[in-house]
């Protein structure tokens, strides 16, 4: 896990070279990154098909128990499968409030089942869907993309969704609550985590910022660093 002033730096596996992900996720490890962010994606709550709990198995296999897989399930049958992923190998579930009907239920299930467990917001989802459920949650997801697809730029109009789940964490806390992370996941680069940093993200998800042909993993995340420093 590399953290710069409390930062955690996720990277998403999307986009990383699926035909050898282990080599990739192996290289982010490396370079000091031990959050892997896993998206998993059906093909009906978003366009698009990604991997499932067989692929997240052989990864756990292949990378050992010292990663995190934190898996972001753009599923609409979370509630009928989500140990399957917890029995893959997955550490932390974050399930769309979009997606699920009994969210407070699923929350204690996926705790019960052994993960940590979080909700996405969507960008057009109000934040209040967050703070009805801030208590039950170890981490909340803001897209500040639209899911389904990797390479998008980021939404800026997410601010105000931030930095008011900042105030309701911050108040959680302060009533001796449990912390909360908040974790944004589309278009996060080293030209705007800093400012992400000042809204109140402690968790970035970043994908093409670390995955390119442009340079290396450790290098695409000396320039990160670089930024938040």
């Amino acid at each position: 896990m590399s953290m710069r002033d409390d930062m955690i730096i996720a990277p998403s596996v999307l986009t990383a070279n699926l035909a050898d992900l282990s080599t990739d996720c192996k290289e982010a490890m490396e370079a000091g990154l031990d959050w892997l962010h896993l998206d998993v994606m059906d093909g009906n709550f978003v366009p698009n098909l990604t991997f499932g709990p067989p692929v997240i198995r052989s990864l756990r296999k292949a990378l050992g128990p010292d990663a995190v897989f934190d898996a972001h399930l753009m599923i609409e049958n979370a509630e009928a499968c989500f140990q399957d992923y917890i029995d893959a190998g997955c550490n932390h579930l974050s399930v769309h409030v979009e997606a699920v009907k009994h969210l407070h239920r699923l929350l204690g299930a996926i705790r019960e089942g052994g993960a940590t467990a979080g909700i996405v917001l969507n960008p057009a989802t109000p934040v209040e869907a967050a703070l009805e459920v801030l208590s039950e949650v170890d981490l909340v997801l803001i897209m500040s993309v639209n899911p389904g697809f990797g390479g998008q730029s980021f939404i800026p109009n997410v601010e105000h969704k931030i930095r008011r789940l900042t105030e309701a964490i911050n108040e959680q806390v302060a009533a001796g609550g449990r912390p909360v992370q908040i974790q944004v996941d589309g278009g996060v680069k080293a030209h705007n985590i800093a400012m992400l940093r000042d809204w109140g993200v402690t968790n970035c998800v970043v994908g093409s910022g670390l995955f390119n042909d442009r340079a290396s993993v450790a290098d695409n995340l000396t320039e990160i660093h670089q930024a938040l420093n």
